[in-house]
């Protein structure tokens, strides 16, 4: 009991730690695990962009650093889908191999199929989520689903994971924004631009490839 009450204690400490204000803009604090989440996951997306191997460590870390942050605001389906991130950062790394991503495109069956599942996912989830008292459950289950099709197209190395990426990202802008995340809102809406970005990238990679 005493070991326990002690790790409670230490985590306690290390929570309020990472908790700290390091700076205010326009009236939004962002304390240091925010901050820190932002860069890892910012890298890690940037890279992406690129096809380099390179990114699946930052997606990790941003993947463990971001699940802390939104368990602190109750966001259940955002904080899942780091583990989502965590295992795709690892199944990324070996899949990629050395030389990083090469890219293809999905046929018109695949994409029709993959927005009608996603779609009926997510209207599956989002009434468990509501009843654990998840806060903007319709939102978060939207994100949830379908940012694991996107990563799991980005894992397989299709180039319409950007293109749901956009999508997603948009999304967690207003979800964010709502849930007094401001920091975090405004990293999606720059994620929103490297996803086209990325779309682009991975064209070009494409034909490179071919």
């Amino acid at each position: 009991m005493r070991i326990a009450g002690g790790m409670q204690s230490m985590f306690s400490e290390i929570n309020e730690f990472v908790a700290t204000v390091l700076f205010t803009v326009l009236g939004y604090q962002v304390t240091l695990l925010e901050l820190v989440a932002v860069i890892a996951s910012a890298t890690g997306v940037w890279l992406g962009t690129t096809g380099k191997r390179i990114m699946w460590p930052w997606y990790g870390l941003s993947g463990v650093l971001y699940g802390w942050l939104f368990l602190n605001y109750d966001l259940y389906a955002s904080a899942s889908l780091q583990l989502v991130f965590i295992a795709a950062a690892v199944w990324g790394w070996f899949g990629w191999g050395p030389q990083g991503a090469s890219s293809r495109n999905l046929s018109w069956t695949l994409r029709v199929s993959l927005i009608s599942a996603g779609t009926v996912t997510w209207l599956l989830i989002t009434p468990f989520l509501v009843s654990l008292g998840a806060a903007a459950a319709r939102p978060d289950s939207f994100g949830l689903v379908f940012s694991v099709i996107a990563q799991v197209l980005m894992v397989l190395q299709f180039r319409e994971n950007w293109i749901a990426w956009l999508v997603v990202n948009i999304v967690f802008v207003g979800l964010y924004w709502s849930q007094d995340l401001k920091f975090t809102s405004l990293l999606y809406v720059a994620f929103a631009a490297i996803a086209l970005r990325g779309w682009i990238n991975w064209q070009k990679l494409q034909r490179t490839v071919s």
